[in-house]
């Protein structure tokens, strides 16, 4: 009888068992990212990073078998950032290392006494051996920019110091073009190579600057007391637009959001002069897009931008001697990545675009347009995700990802799509992975969407865990993420859910893809934190299930993620029993002075300072009686590691347990595998022992 019961219960066990994976599994895929074509040849290049160890791959038309081409060893924590290819595709240039921080040191997360820098390379696809071009070491994240002139025989690039001019053959080292008062970017290459043109900021105003090769004079273009920014060049090279916004203003009040308007203008390459050929409203949803950087192109005789004027990113064109703007999408959904065809006749472009009967606003698929105007058609469809569209010639190359398999390289014929590199998911558990369910709920009137990861083990309850997202301008989608950071994130998710935890990943307000409206909501952030909100509707919904233990509901996330958790626990430790904070903000009053140029000279300076406190969740110690664990790099270049000293000091103060887990030398999002794997292990086991 005994063993007859051992058996049952064993028989059980297996029918209802959770997925078997571990954390290094899930995460085990190599990330693709920097997907670049050739102009001239049929040829793309981009970037794996296979758990920390980051190298070059490229695959050629017409088959697109992908091929290794630097072969970096080892979590070394030096990614590879700004990857560009030749027109003719034989040399591929790319910038190793980090930007900067505020000491001049580019991150050094494996802490070597010889230190780190970032530097620019170029490799020769037929040798495949990398030469040292210069050193890159830019100022902020994400400023990495490499030009390659026309010829394929220069480099350009910005750093702290100017913009900088090496031949790519590395005979020479690069020198600077020139020494300019403020500080340099955006370089861009005339059509016959011979001029540069680049922004040059100066604080309150910006202009355009233009200088021959080899010239000892800049011109700038119709300066201003604007900032000027985003110089594209006509096909001809006798034109440059840019965009144009109002110059800063001292002393404006801080408190009230105020609408960012903005033009398009256009200059004669060879007189500077320019005109206005577009401007917005002066309404709110008339601000300057968040999206413009990546939208902004002259196409043929036309110029096209994006604008959130009907409340919603979407494409426009405009002809470059000024008139009326077409607008060539439309609809509840937005555009996001935008590439333009060779013969600049057409816009491809991803986009949450959707049906009444699909869940696609929680996905990306790809369409493209006329420059000109017309009938748009989609490129892909169904339960999959895809990205960061290429053109070789008539292909389509893209990354893209669905619910259960992570990004990878694509070619998307109909509306199919081949992967690329298929033997790199060989040991992927997708078949052990939960597909999450789309679920909306209410919070303020507001539609907020999430994505709810229910475990398979077959138990009548779990405990359960909200995941808010960073940046705000985020959003998570119903499959593997398009960013490095969130794409672990989705995994975790994924990784949680199969340990037994109901899991909901909340979009709340400030985040992208449902409307300008959503993105820009009153009160919110250090001006009322009305987002908080919305993680206490998900909590509700959570309740509201019949699978989940209401008493046993924690929370986490990163960044802006991380306020969220801590808001959560200082704010409802009544609702939240646990939280793990990565990185989070604690006290938004330490920030107004990097955001507002000379803000105490502002008239409610105080009342500003006072109403970012108010905002943060030590503004609410008092009432944070739940535990938590505090995740923090201390080279963070985003969000000051102070703001976890100060917290984890105040927590002590009120008699709040806490734990930590601290990464010395690591920036904001992690360059080590190993820290990722060692952060999610032991958030993992904090869970399970808080909330099992």
């Amino acid at each position: 009888m005994r063993n007859r019961i051992l058996l049952s219960a064993l028989l059980i066990a297996s029918t209802f068992a959770f997925p078997q994976f571990t954390i290094e599994q899930v995460l085990s895929s190599p990330f693709p990212s920097e997907l670049v074509a050739a102009k001239d040849a049929s040829r793309v290049a981009w970037v794996f990073d296979n758990r920390g160890e980051r190298n070059v791959w490229i695959a050629d038309a017409p088959d697109f078998k992908a091929r290794q081409l630097t072969h970096y060893h080892g979590d070394d924590g030096q990614p590879i950032a700004a990857l560009t290819i030749s027109n003719d595709g034989k040399t591929i240039l790319y910038a190793r290392g980090t930007e900067v921080n505020g000491g001049g040191s580019s991150a050094n997360p494996q802490s070597l006494t010889a230190g780190a820098k970032q530097q620019v390379f170029a490799i020769d696809v037929a040798k495949g051996e990398p030469r040292t071009l210069g050193d890159m070491g830019c100022g902020e994240e994400g400023c990495e920019d490499i030009q390659i002139s026309p010829d394929g025989k220069w480099a350009a690039w910005a750093n702290k110091t100017g913009i900088l001019l090496a031949p790519i053959d590395g005979k020479q080292q690069a020198k600077k073009l020139n020494e300019l008062r403020g500080e340099l970017s955006e370089p861009r290459w005339s059509p016959d190579g011979k001029r540069l043109a680049f922004v040059v900021n100066r604080t309150d105003h910006s202009f355009i600057g233009l200088q021959e090769i080899g010239g000892t004079e800049v011109r700038y273009l119709a300066p201003s007391t604007n900032r000027d920014d985003l110089p594209r060049w006509s096909a001809d090279g006798k034109q440059i637009a840019f965009v144009r916004q109002p110059g800063v203003q001292a002393k404006l009040p801080l408190i009230p959001v105020r609408p960012h308007p903005w033009s398009i203008w256009v200059a004669d390459a060879s007189t500077a002069q320019g005109k206005e050929v577009w401007h917005s409203g002066d309404q709110p949803r008339d601000s300057f897009p968040m999206f413009i950087g990546t939208s902004f192109y002259f196409a043929g005789d036309r110029i096209v931008f994006v604008s959130t004027r009907d409340n919603r990113n979407h494409l426009y064109s405009v002809p470059a001697a000024g008139g009326e703007a077409t607008q060539l999408t439309q609809g509840n959904f937005e555009v996001e990545d935008v590439t333009l065809s060779k013969d600049q006749k057409w816009i491809t472009y991803s986009s949450n675009e959707y049906t009444s009967d699909s869940k696609d606003e929680d996905r990306r698929h790809l369409w493209r347009v006329p420059a000109t105007g017309g009938q748009r058609q989609q490129l892909s469809s169904g339960e999959t995700i895809e990205w960061s569209p290429t053109l070789v010639g008539d292909k389509v190359i893209c990354l893209g990802s669905s619910a259960t398999s992570p990004a990878m390289p694509y070619e998307v014929t109909g509306s199919s799509r081949r992967l690329i590199a298929a033997d790199m998911l060989k040991d992927f558990p997708s078949n052990q992975l939960v597909t999450p369910q789309q679920v909306i709920f209410d919070s303020d009137g507001l539609k907020i969407h999430g994505q709810l990861f229910v475990p398979k083990d077959g138990k009548s309850t779990h405990p359960a865990l909200i995941f808010t997202h960073g940046g705000p301008v985020r959003q998570m989608m119903l499959g593997f993420h398009y960013m490095d950071y969130y794409h672990n994130a989705y995994a975790m998710n994924q990784y949680l859910a199969s340990k037994g935890y109901v899991v909901l990943s909340v979009n709340y307000r400030l985040g992208i893809m449902y409307g300008y409206d959503f993105l820009n909501p009153p009160n919110t952030v250090w001006r009322g934190a009305a987002e908080y909100n919305d993680v206490v509707a998900g909590a509700k919904y959570l309740q509201s299930l019949s699978n989940v233990d209401k008493s046993k509901i924690g929370l986490w996330g990163g960044s802006y993620g991380g306020f969220l958790t801590a808001m959560g626990l200082a704010r409802n430790s009544d609702i939240f029993s646990a939280g793990v904070d990565f990185h989070g903000v604690h006290d938004w009053s330490a920030f107004i002075g990097e955001w507002e140029n000379n803000a105490t000279a502002a008239p409610d300076a105080k009342e500003a300072q006072k109403l970012a406190f108010d905002s943060s969740p030590e503004a609410s110690i008092s009432t944070w009686k739940s535990p938590v664990l505090l995740i923090h790099g201390d080279d963070d270049r985003n969000v000051p590691f102070s703001q976890t000293t100060t917290l984890a000091e105040k927590l002590k103060n009120q008699g709040v347990e806490f734990e930590e887990l601290i990464f010395p030398d690591e920036i904001h999002g992690f360059l080590m595998f190993k820290s990722w794997i060692k952060a999610y292990s032991v958030e993992e086991q904090y869970f399970d022992k808080k909330l099992k």
